[in-house]
């Protein structure tokens, strides 16, 4: 995003709002992206959905019909011909099906039998998915390296059609998640990558985790290794026990090099040993990329929205965290998503007429000193209700009543 120099009465583009007074006098601020809804009413996922489409009198044009096994009433199908601006998005249908809706104007994309992943799902993964065979055939072998791979294969970099492929996958993940955290409350929790377990400072992200969900917080995270483990565990584990356990359990493979196998193993066990310890609602979300495949995911999220798009899945990290981001201690990629988050802030893109979420930087020393990133995050707020966004704090405790209470520990 770009300042203006925008009169007020000119108007602004994109919907923007022209504000008078602040660092640049008519500086555009941003709405609200639309595009964190569900997908509309167009898109059809599940059979009973479709079952009633056909039945109803109304005219089928333009609809998104994603994943469906459409040899399932196939009669009241063949029976009709306002099939017109139809788009089937992989999913099951025979020869006399699929030329019944090619005749009659439907647009069919195929699935392709090399993707690893299924491009139309519509639905997040679990980490269960995406290890399903790590036992038997391996890391290499699983749906997640198998991605990461796909992803990476050069004789298909530039392919056309696997560039759709995976542009309509990340489009259905984006549909799911908005789907998944609608109406609730869902506070990002960021940091580096490379924290160990069995660490004072693994605990206390795990800490962190672990109070935001217990206050109803929905915890979600990049979905990765160190920092984004350590809270997808803490917000996993339903009680302080549950959680001791866990961080016993995980310290005995500090990191996931060289064995991913070995790294994710105990974090599975724990999923399959502890149910009555594990949560009874949804508390944690992962959202990693592939972009990244060489950090595998954690398995301590209830669910992952895993992108082959970087760049959408850090947007929509930031954007769905309407409740606040808390940012532990980390290098260059943890400073890109705080400044990223900054511009959200300084264009009161998520104002709506009411407070910015916070943003609070865990670890004075590191965030004034180490990184100096609070002063210039105080300079750009300066006047502006960013100013009143940005906290910084030395513990998670103080974090955490930042975010659940409002409480303003520190600027």
């Amino acid at each position: 995003m770009q300042s203006s120099g925008t009169s007020v009465g000119q108007g602004s583009p994109r919907g923007g709002r022209t504000a008078p007074g602040g660092p640049t006098g008519g500086e555009v601020r941003y709405g609200r992206a639309e595009g964190l809804r569900p997908g509309g009413s167009r898109e059809i996922e599940d059979q009973h959905a479709w079952e009633r489409a056909l039945r109803a009198p109304g005219p089928l044009h333009n609809l998104r019909l994603q994943g469906l096994d459409l040899r399932e009433h196939r009669d009241l199908l063949l029976a009709r011909d306002d099939l017109s601006d139809i788009v089937v998005l992989g999913g099951r249908l025979d020869d006399e099906v699929e030329d019944h809706l090619r005749s009659h104007g439907s647009i069919v994309f195929p699935a392709d039998p090399r993707a690893p992943v299924d491009p139309y799902r519509a639905r997040l993964y679990t980490p269960q998915e995406l290890y399903a065979g790590l036992d038997d055939v391996g890391y290499g072998h699983t749906v997640d390296a198998r991605a990461y791979a796909w992803s990476r294969d050069a004789s298909v970099q530039h392919d056309a059609y696997v560039t759709a492929l995976r542009a309509i996958h990340d489009d259905a993940m984006s549909d799911a998640l908005a789907a998944v955290v609608a109406g609730r409350r869902v506070v990002g929790v960021m940091g580096g990558h490379a924290l160990r377990r069995g660490t004072g400072e693994f605990a206390a992200a795990a800490v962190l985790g672990h109070r935001l969900a217990s206050a109803g917080m929905l915890v979600v995270t990049g979905g990765g290794p160190g920092a984004m483990e350590a809270a997808n565990l803490g917000a996993w584990a339903a009680d302080e026990e549950t959680l001791t356990h866990a961080l016993e359990q995980v310290a005995a493979v500090p990191d996931f090099a060289p064995d991913v196998a070995a790294w994710v193993a105990p974090a599975l066990r724990l999923r399959r040993e502890t149910p009555t310890g594990g949560p009874h609602r949804l508390r944690s979300l992962g959202i990693p990329t592939w972009f990244y495949g060489h950090e595998p995911p954690n398995a301590f999220a209830q669910l992952v929205a895993k992108f082959f798009s970087n760049a959408l899945r850090e947007d929509l990290l930031l954007a769905h965290s309407r409740a606040g981001l808390v940012v532990l201690p980390g290098a260059a990629g943890t400073v890109q998503e705080v400044f990223q988050a900054a511009t959200r802030l300084y264009y009161e893109v998520d104002g709506d007429g009411r407070p910015l979420p916070p943003l609070v930087l865990v670890d004075r020393e590191h965030w004034t000193t180490h990184l100096p990133v609070h002063q210039l995050l105080r300079a750009l707020g300066r006047d502006r209700a960013m100013g009143r966004a940005v906290h910084v704090v030395d513990t998670v405790e103080e974090a955490v009543e930042v975010v659940v209470d409002g409480t303003a520990v520190s600027r």
